[in-house]
């Protein structure tokens, strides 16, 4: 099961790398563009100093925060290309590494923020993932996802569809769902919203 799993990422990986050069004027890039505002929003109100973005893509959030004043920057992707991307932007304004969200190269307890933007309905393994997250995060840090939403009656095609694709997506979450996983992994979901009928937001802590 792991090495099938192991096929989604390998096709995110092929898929974001194709569009690197593309993607924010592509289908994908013109989808999320409506989320940067209130993922930005909930990263700043917490005031951090150390931010990483996990599936940070072309670094679009991390441009906007870098515009807002200075913190210490950190961005991981899957895709050589959209870190390659990246740096073009952000130059010495973020650190930015390729990397496996499941194996993140940073040590327990180092980020403020944790931000997954339009990445987390990717990811094969979600609570390897969540867990992951949980040990960079510091014990008082907060997590921001972001992520695709499908309303409940296509929902289940959407998904089944998600398995045949050549993009990498894994699962659409209901927002019993994402709550629901948040809470198994140790985390405490609040503040969800639906951004737009096709996007959400959730934060969430570690659990004391």
């Amino acid at each position: 099961m792991g090495k099938s799993k192991n096929i989604f990422k390998e096709k995110s990986k092929v898929n974001f790398n194709k569009q690197a050069e593309i993607y924010d004027k592509s289908g994908d890039g013109i989808f999320v563009a409506p989320m940067y505002d209130e993922i930005i929003r909930r990263i700043i109100s917490e005031k951090p100093e150390k931010i990483l973005d996990v599936g940070c893509g072309t670094g679009n959030i991390l441009m906007r925060l870098a515009a807002n004043g200075n913190r210490g920057l950190y961005g991981l992707d899957l895709s050589e290309n959209m870190i390659k991307i990246s740096k073009e932007k952000l130059g010495n304004k973020a650190e930015l590494k390729v990397g496996d969200s499941e194996y993140m190269p940073f040590e327990d307890n180092s980020f403020d923020v944790l931000v997954c933007n339009a990445s987390f309905h990717h990811y094969p393994n979600p609570q390897k993932v969540l867990l992951e997250m949980k040990r960079v995060l510091k014990n008082n840090g907060t997590l921001v996802i972001g992520d695709p939403s499908v309303p409940a009656i296509f929902r289940q095609m959407t998904n089944l569809y998600c398995k045949i694709s050549n993009n990498g997506d894994y699962k659409i979450y209901s927002r019993k769902e994402i709550q629901s996983l948040l809470i198994k992994c140790g985390f405490e979901p609040f503040n969800f919203i639906k951004i737009n009928y096709k996007s959400f937001a959730i934060n969430a802590k570690i659990k004391q």
